[in-house]
C-alpha cells in the first residue's frame, strides 16, 4: 500500500472513529477548525523545512506528486488524520476522567 493510499484511508477511518468509538465529535467544532487553521499553518511551515532541505524525502513511486510547500500533498491528509485522532483522544479520556496516582 502506497504512502497516498494509506494518507487517504486515514481519513474516513479518524472520521468513524471520532464519531463512533470516542464519541467526541470534534469535527463538528467551530473551535477544532480554529484550532486546526492555526495548526495547519505550522504544519506546512514545517513540512516545507523538512523536505527542501531533504531532511526527509518521498520516494516518488509511492506519492502522487503533488506538492504544497514542497511537501507531498499526502502529508496534509495524514496530519489531518493525526491532529484528529489525538483531539478526539484528549476529550474522550477527559470525560472519563483518567485517574493519576
Amino acid at each position: 500500500m502506497s504512502y497516498t493510499q494509506l494518507a487517504l484511508l486515514s481519513i474516513p477511518l479518524v472520521i468513524l472513529f471520532d464519531f463512533y468509538i470516542t464519541k467526541s465529535r470534534v469535527l463538528l467544532r467551530k473551535s477544532f477548525w480554529n484550532a486546526y487553521a492555526i495548526m495547519l499553518f505550522f504544519q506546512i511551515i514545517t513540512n516545507w523545512w523538512l523536505t527542501s532541505r531533504e531532511i526527509i524525502t518521498y520516494n516518488p513511486d509511492v506519492i502522487v506528486g503533488v506538492r504544497i510547500a514542497s511537501a507531498p500533498v499526502e502529508d496534509l491528509f495524514f496530519g489531518f488524520s493525526m491532529i484528529v485522532m489525538v483531539i478526539s483522544q484528549w476529550i474522550y479520556w477527559g470525560r472519563r476522567g483518567v485517574q493519576r496516582n
